[in-house]
C-alpha cells in the first residue's frame, strides 16, 4: 500500500517565539523514503534485466529451432524437388516406352490382321485343293475301276503271252523293272534268269542280274547308243540261253 506523507502545518508565531526556532523538514524520513524508492528502482530494473535476459535466451532458441525448422524445410524441399526431377524424368521414359509400345501393338495388329488375310486366303486354297483332290481321287477311282474291269480281261491274255514267251516283267521300284526268262535249259525248264535295270536316268543301268552274265556291259553299252529296250530285252534273253546250252554241254 503506498504511503503519502501529510505535510506538517506549521505556526509561525509560535515559532518564531521560541529561543532557536528551528523547522522539522523531515530529512530522515525523506532519506529513508528515497533508499526504498532507490531500491525499489534497482530490483526493478534487475527484474527487468532477468526478463530481458531470459526473452532473448527464449527467443535465441526459438529463433534456432525456427532456423532449424527452416533447414529441414529447404532441406526436404530439395529432397521433392530431386525427387520431382526424377519423376519428371521417369514420366518421360514411361511416356516414350508407351509411346514404344504403342507403335509396336499397332504393328503387331497389322501383322495379325495380315496373318488373318493370308490364314482365310490359305484356307481358301486347301478348301479349294480339297475339292480338286476329292475330283481327282474319284476320277483316280473310277479310272482304276476301269483299269480293273481293262485288267481282268487282260490277266489271261498276258498271263497267256508271258508263257508263251517265257519272259515277265514286273516294277519293282520306281522306274526300276525285273525281267525274268525262263525255259532257258532244254534239261530243266522251270530254271530261270533275272536282271534289274534302272530306267530314271538317260543312262540305263543294270542294278542286279543273276546269274552274272559276262556280256552283260556291251549289251547295256549298246541299249544306250540305240535305245531299243525290246532288242535289248531279246539280246539277253538269247545271252542266257547260250550260258545256260553251255553249262548243259
Amino acid at each position: 500500500m503506498a504511503y503519502s506523507r501529510r505535510p506538517v502545518q506549521i505556526n509561525l508565531q509560535a515559532l518564531l517565539a521560541q529561543p532557536n526556532p528551528t523547522i522539522d523538514l523531515g530529512v530522515q524520513s525523506y532519506e529513508t523514503s528515497t533508499r526504498n524508492f532507490l531500491k525499489a528502482v534497482t530490483n526493478y530494473k534487475n527484474r527487468a534485466i532477468t526478463t530481458i535476459s531470459e526473452r532473448r535466451k527464449h527467443q535465441a532458441s526459438e529463433k534456432k529451432k525456427i532456423l532449424d525448422k527452416t533447414q529441414a524445410a529447404e532441406a526436404e524441399t530439395s529432397q521433392c524437388k530431386l525427387k520431382e526431377i526424377e519423376l519428371v524424368a521417369q514420366l518421360e521414359r514411361e511416356k516414350e516406352e508407351r509411346k514404344d509400345a504403342e507403335l509396336s501393338v499397332a504393328a503387331f495388329k497389322r501383322q495379325l490382321a495380315t496373318l488373318r488375310e493370308k490364314i482365310a486366303s490359305v484356307d481358301t486354297d486347301i478348301e479349294q485343293y480339297r475339292a480338286l483332290t476329292e475330283n481327282l481321287r474319284r476320277e483316280k477311282n473310277k479310272e482304276r475301276s476301269t483299269l480293273s474291269a481293262h485288267a481282268s480281261h487282260i490277266n489271261p491274255e498276258s498271263r497267256s503271252c508271258e508263257q508263251r514267251l517265257a519272259c515277265t516283267i514286273e516294277g519293282v521300284e520306281k522306274d526300276r523293272l525285273l525281267i525274268r526268262f525262263s525255259q532257258l535249259d532244254p534239261s530243266d525248264p522251270e530254271r530261270e534268269a533275272s536282271f534289274v535295270i534302272d530306267l530314271s536316268n538317260d543312262i540305263y543301268k543294270i542294278i542286279t542280274s543273276s546269274p552274272h552274265l559276262p556280256s552283260m556291259p556291251i549289251l547295256v553299252n549298246n541299249l544306250n547308243e540305240g535305245r531299243d529296250i525290246y532288242a535289248f530285252i531279246r539280246e539277253v534273253r538269247t545271252g542266257y540261253k547260250g550260258l545256260f546250252d553251255t553249262f548243259s554241254r
